[in-house]
């Protein structure tokens, strides 16, 4: 009863010091591994956010386009007539 005891609490006493020198290896393996994973993430949302802002910029480069279409019927209607009066020019002088 004795052996048995004894051998026991030397199981438990062993147990937590086992599993703690367990956890600490798989810390040290696995850190360094996690900490290239983590810079790897942060690059990649960097470069995320780039191509991002780059959509969203030429996204706002079109939609101004898009709104200005009525300037440049203005200036293909004024472009017309300046043609047509060069073209009156040229006439006159013929």
């Amino acid at each position: 009863v004795t052996d048995k005891f004894t051998e026991s609490m030397y199981v438990l006493a062993n147990e937590p010091s086992v599993a703690l020198y367990r956890l600490q290896e798989h810390v040290r393996r696995s850190l360094p591994e996690l900490a290239q994973h983590k810079s790897d993430m942060q690059s990649w949302e960097e470069q995320s956010q780039g191509a991002i802002y780059t959509v969203e910029y030429a996204c706002s480069a079109i939609k101004n386009m898009t709104d200005s279409s009525v300037y440049f019927k203005s200036i293909d209607s004024l472009l017309k007539h300046a043609i047509a009066m060069k073209d009156q020019l040229n006439t006159a002088q013929g």
